[in-house]
C-alpha cells in the first residue's frame, strides 16, 4: 500500500488543479451579482486560467527538469492554495481575475510534474496502473467540476468553490513532503530562459487571440495583432531552441509524425471537453436546469471516463498505441455524433447520456495510453519535457475548442433566429450568457447550437483518428540529440 502514496499525493494536487478549470462556469451568474462584475470580467475569470496553464506548461516542466520535480510540486501546491485563498476573499473583480492568474502560474508547474512525478516515481506494469488511475481522475474532475461548482453555490457561496482547495492543497503538500523522493535532470544544465520566455509569449498571445476571436471576430485588428505576434514568438522559439546544448523542447520530436500525432490528439480530445461550455448553458439557459442539476446530467461522461481509465490501465498496457490512440478518437467522435445526431428541439436532458457515455470511454481509453506513448518517445531525464508538451497542447487544444466551438454556437443560434426575432444576435448574447429565463423560441436554437458543436467535435476527432492510425507507425526518438538513432514505439 505505501507505494500508491505517491500517487494519492499526485491524484489529489490533479484533481484539484482540474476541477478548477470548470468549477467556475456554474458560479458565475453568483460572482457577477456579489462583485457587480461585467460579463467581459467574467470571461476573464474563466478565461485567465487557461491561457495561464497554456502559456507556462512546458515551461515549468522544464523547470522541473533542472530544479527537481518534486520541489517545484511542493512550490507549486503551496501557490495554488494560497491564490485559492484569495480568489475566495476577493472584494472586486480584478482582484479575483488576478488571483485566478496566479492559481494558473501553480496550476501549470502542478500539472506537469504530476505526470513527471509518475512516469520517474513507478516502472513497468505500476506505470500502467498509476496512469490509468491519474488519468481517470484528471477526466473525472473535468466532468464533475460544474456539479461540486453548484453544490457549493447553491449550497454555501461561490467562495466557497475556492476556499475549499486550501485545506486539499495542506493535506498534499504532508503527503508529497512524506512519500515522494525527489527526481530531476542528472547533469548540470542552465535554464533556457530565452525558450522559456519566447514559448510563453507565444502561447499567452495564441491563447488571448482565439479568446478575443469569440467577442471581435477574426479580421479585428487585436487579434490579427495578437496572432502576428504569436508568429513572430514561435519563429524566436524554434530559432532559440536550435541554438541550445540543452533545450526546453527538443525540436528532433516535433520533426517526427508519431509525436506529431499524438500532439494532435490531445488537441482533438480536448475539444471532447469544450462541448461541456456549451452543454451546461444549454442545460441552464434553454432547459432551466439548475447548476446542480446541470451537473449531475454530465455525470455519464464522468463516470464512463473513469471505468475505462481504470481498467485501461491494467488491460492495455501492452497493446501499441497505434492502435488504442485510433480507437480513443473514434469513440470520441462516435459519442459526438452521437449527441449532435439525438440532441435536437424537443431533447431534454437525458438525450446527452448516450453520447456521453461513449465519449467517456474514449477519454478513459486516451489518457492513459497517450501519456505513456509520450514517456515512450523521450529519455527519463526529459520526462518534464514530454509530458510538458502533452499538458500544453491539452490545454491549447481547450482553448482552441472553446474558441471555434463558440462562433459554431454562437453562429448557429444566429442563422437559427434570422427571420424569427428582430435582433438574432441578442437572443444569440442571451444564451451565451448564460442567462436564465430565456423566450422559449430560443429553446430549439439552443438545441441546434450544441447539436452544431458536437458535431463539429466529431468531424474534428474523426478525421485525427484517421492521421493518428498513419503517423504512429513512424518512429519515435528516445533521446534529446538531433543527430541519435531513433526507436520504433510499439
Amino acid at each position: 500500500m505505501r507505494k500508491w502514496w505517491p500517487l494519492a499525493a499526485v491524484c489529489l494536487g490533479s484533481f484539484m488543479l482540474i476541477v478548477d478549470t470548470t468549477v467556475v462556469t456554474v458560479a458565475l451568474p453568483d460572482i457577477a451579482e456579489g462583485l457587480h462584475a461585467s460579463l467581459t470580467s467574467l470571461q476573464w475569470v474563466l478565461n485567465i486560467y487557461t491561457l495561464v496553464l497554456a502559456a507556462l506548461t512546458l515551461s515549468a516542466g522544464s523547470i522541473g527538469d533542472l530544479f527537481g520535480r518534486r520541489k517545484i510540486y511542493l512550490f507549486s501546491v503551496a501557490i495554488f492554495g494560497a491564490a485559492s485563498l484569495l480568489c475566495g476573499l476577493a472584494p472586486n473583480p480584478a482582484v479575483l481575475i488576478t488571483a485566478r492568474g496566479i492559481q494558473g502560474i501553480g496550476g501549470a508547474a502542478m500539472f506537469v510534474t504530476s505526470m513527471a512525478l509518475l512516469g520517474t516515481t513507478y516502472s513497468g506494469r505500476d506505470r500502467g496502473t498509476a496512469m490509468g488511475v491519474w488519468s481517470a481522475v484528471i477526466g473525472v474532475a473535468a466532468a464533475v467540476g460544474p456539479i461540486f461548482g453548484g453544490l457549493l453555490t447553491q449550497g454555501m457561496s461561490w467562495r466557497a468553490i475556492f476556499y475549499v482547495n486550501v485545506p486539499i492543497s495542506v493535506l498534499t503538500f504532508v503527503l508529497t513532503m512524506a512519500f515522494i523522493k525527489e527526481s530531476q535532470q542528472p547533469e548540470q544544465a542552465r535554464i533556457d530562459i530565452p525558450g522559456i520566455a519566447s514559448f510563453a509569449i507565444c502561447s499567452a498571445t495564441l491563447t488571448y487571440a482565439l479568446i478575443q476571436v469569440g467577442e471581435n471576430g477574426w479580421s479585428s485588428p487585436s487579434t490579427l495583432g495578437m496572432l502576428a505576434l504569436a508568429v513572430v514568438a514561435l519563429v524566436v522559439f524554434a530559432v532559440v531552441e536550435r541554438k541550445q546544448s540543452h533545450p526546453m523542447l527538443d525540436l528532433a520530436l516535433i520533426r517526427n509524425p508519431s509525436f506529431l500525432a499524438i500532439m494532435l490528439t490531445a488537441v482533438a480530445s480536448a475539444w471532447g471537453f469544450a462541448c461541456l461550455v456549451f452543454t451546461s448553458l444549454w442545460l441552464q439557459s434553454a432547459l432551466g436546469l439548475t447548476p446542480i442539476t446541470a451537473g449531475l446530467a454530465l455525470l455519464p461522461l464522468a463516470v464512463a471516463t473513469f471505468v475505462s481509465s481504470t481498467l485501461t490501465g491494467r488491460s492495455l498496457h501492452g497493446v501499441s498505441p497505434r492502435v488504442t490512440i485510433p480507437l480513443s478518437l473514434v469513440l470520441i467522435g462516435g459519442g459526438a455524433a452521437l449527441n449532435g445526431v439525438l440532441v435536437h428541439g424537443d431533447a431534454d436532458w437525458t438525450a446527452l447520456a448516450p453520447g456521453l457515455l461513449v465519449m467517456g470511454a474514449g477519454v478513459g481509453v486516451g489518457m492513459p495510453v497517450t501519456t505513456s506513448a509520450v514517456f515512450a518517445s523521450v529519455p527519463p531525464e526529459r520526462a518534464g519535457m514530454g509530458s510538458g508538451a502533452l499538458a500544453t497542447f491539452r490545454q491549447l487544444g481547450q482553448a482552441l475548442g472553446v474558441a471555434i466551438l463558440g462562433l459554431v454556437f454562437a453562429t448557429t443560434i444566429r442563422d437559427e433566429l434570422t427571420g424569427k426575432v428582430s435582433d438574432p444576435g441578442a437572443g444569440a448574447r442571451a444564451l451565451t450568457s448564460g442567462l436564465h429565463d430565456t423566450p422559449t423560441i430560443l429553446h430549439a436554437a439552443a438545441a441546434h447550437g450544441v447539436s452544431a458543436v458536437y458535431l463539429a467535435t466529431a468531424a474534428l476527432t474523426l478525421v485525427v483518428a484517421l492521421i493518428a492510425a498513419f503517423c504512429i507507425r513512424s518512429p519515435v526518438p528516445t533521446k534529446t540529440s538531433l543527430n541519435e538513432k531513433p526507436t520504433k514505439v510499439h
